[in-house]
């Protein structure tokens, strides 16, 4: 998991301090069913340790932002559970930050500090762009995907036979956009997520005045066509937060080893939308964590999160 880190204090707009709070109750909740490794930009560590306290490590790795989701390295596994180390291109969501020449490089520093020895691809991808089930189904938004300020005036069949040789994906499902206000421009982490069962847990709302209301409908006609079962998350809240109000989709949860960690604005459906959720993911605990000033700052829990598998040699 990132530390939100002293170099994006403008982009808190003077919250750095409850950023820190917010990131450390999800670490803190995540490390009672599963390890933890926390990282933090060079010289930030001890603060970092200080702020989420005993039972967790951290460490120390040159770095620009906290949403490890997106520049650390994405590892795959196979049949035997052998693992492989990914270390995907970065751009900062295509050029919507100035600096991020620490971030591209962190996916292959972590990978080394894991001990995996990562595999440099020629593109640039965010791991939130992208999600899968377990057939090797991989999802995501043309809006993103098919960006040219990420790989230049690319087609969805390139980016298709990318995926089969990066990813392992048999097949891809393209929704048309991610949500409107997402600041990566779409990330389908905001508006899908798989469930355990199998299920595709899509964010809805019910408000047709909503921009996002015409978005999840169109992905709800391309999972469906695709033959997924939709489960509707249809409250997408809109929360105030500092000078600003925020969309905070259930939908930007990390899949743990025992748990789901959903983040919540404090909505009054808060707690029914966790028993959909709940009900797509049997055998796993379902806990809700602080996510308005996760989603101030950009992101939510999926997107702070750089899950690592356990291979067979571990």
């Amino acid at each position: 998991m990132g530390w939100p880190t002293m170099k994006r204090i403008d982009a808190w707009r003077g919250h750095l301090g409850a950023a820190r709070d917010a990131v450390a109750i999800v670490v803190r909740t995540i490390a009672e069913l599963e390890p933890v490794l926390v990282v933090a930009e060079v010289g930030e560590g001890r603060a970092a340790a200080g702020w989420i306290g005993d039972g967790v490590e951290v460490v120390e790795l040159p770095m620009d932002d906290a949403w490890l989701r997106d520049t650390g390295p994405v590892v795959l596994t196979d049949a035997d559970g052998g693992r492989a180390a990914v270390h995907f291109g970065f751009d900062a969501w295509g050029g919507r930050h100035d600096d991020y020449t620490l971030d591209a490089a962190l996916g292959g520093a972590l990978a080394d500090h894991l001990g995996l020895a990562p595999e440099r691809a020629p593109f640039v991808l965010e791991a939130g762009a992208v999600t899968a089930t377990a057939d090797g189904t991989v999802i995501t938004t043309a809006s993103c995907l098919l960006d040219p300020a990420r790989n230049g005036a690319v087609d969805a069949a390139t980016v298709e036979a990318w995926f089969a040789d990066w990813l392992g994906a048999a097949r891809v499902v393209w929704l048309p956009s991610g949500l409107a206000d997402d600041r990566a421009g779409g990330h389908v982490t905001n508006l899908v997520a798989v469930g355990g069962d199998g299920r595709i847990l899509l964010q809805t709302t019910t408000d047709a005045s909503d921009a996002d209301h015409h978005a999840a409908a169109a992905a709800r006609t391309a999972l469906a066509d695709a033959g997924l079962e939709v489960v509707e998350l249809d409250v997408l809240p809109h929360v105030a937060c500092f000078d600003a109000t925020v969309e905070v989709p259930y939908v930007n949860l990390h899949v743990g080893n025992a748990g789901v960690f959903v983040p919540l604005g404090g909505a009054a459906a808060d707690g029914e939308m966790l028993d959909r959720i709940a009900d797509c993911f049997p055998g796993r605990q379902v806990v809700g964590v602080p996510g308005t000033v996760l989603a101030y700052g950009g992101g939510g829990v999926r997107t702070l999160t750089c899950p690592i598998p356990a291979g067979s040699a571990d």
